[in-house]
């Protein structure tokens, strides 16, 4: 009958200290290479968490509208729901929705994005913008794919 280690083409373990030091040190890297940060909670899920605050900078440039007699008749701000008063100064989102800037603001320091379109501003946190920049490259290479996918059907 052949051994265990002439069965499977190995070597025992050399019981010596300073081998078995090495072999859990390359244990650790096989392990560390493999391992996967985001169940460590180091890396953020932000498709599952709520995005940071619009960038102070964005906020500040933030264009401000003055209401005019027909909008102030027919607009409200979808925060408060109060109507909008003829000559009052709104702040207006690059989507172009109409706010009271004591009702926006506050928002915006706690997210970054419309509250009616989820239109998202820029913001000060650099890993947040890297997501943001990944998902766009990644729905750009799916509309590719799907563009191509097509074409080959024409």
């Amino acid at each position: 009958m052949a051994s265990y280690f002439d069965e499977h083409d190995c070597e025992p373990v050399d019981p010596r200290p300073e081998t078995r030091t090495n072999m859990l040190l390359e244990l650790a890297r096989s392990l560390f290479n493999r391992m996967d940060f985001g169940d460590l909670g180091l890396v953020v899920d932000w498709d599952h968490h709520l995005p940071p605050p619009a960038a102070k900078a964005v906020v500040e440039n933030l264009p401000r509208t003055i209401i005019n007699s027909s909008q102030a008749e027919e607009l409200k701000c979808p925060v408060c729901l109060l109507e909008f008063e003829e000559e009052e100064t709104v702040v207006e989102m690059p989507c172009h929705h109409l706010f009271h800037s004591s009702c926006i603001l506050p928002w915006l320091s706690k997210t970054n994005s419309c509250p009616l379109c989820r239109h998202e501003l820029p913001t000060d946190d650099d890993s947040y913008e890297e997501h943001r920049r990944d998902k766009a490259r990644k729905q750009q290479q799916q509309h590719r794919l799907e563009n191509l996918h097509g074409a080959m059907y024409t």
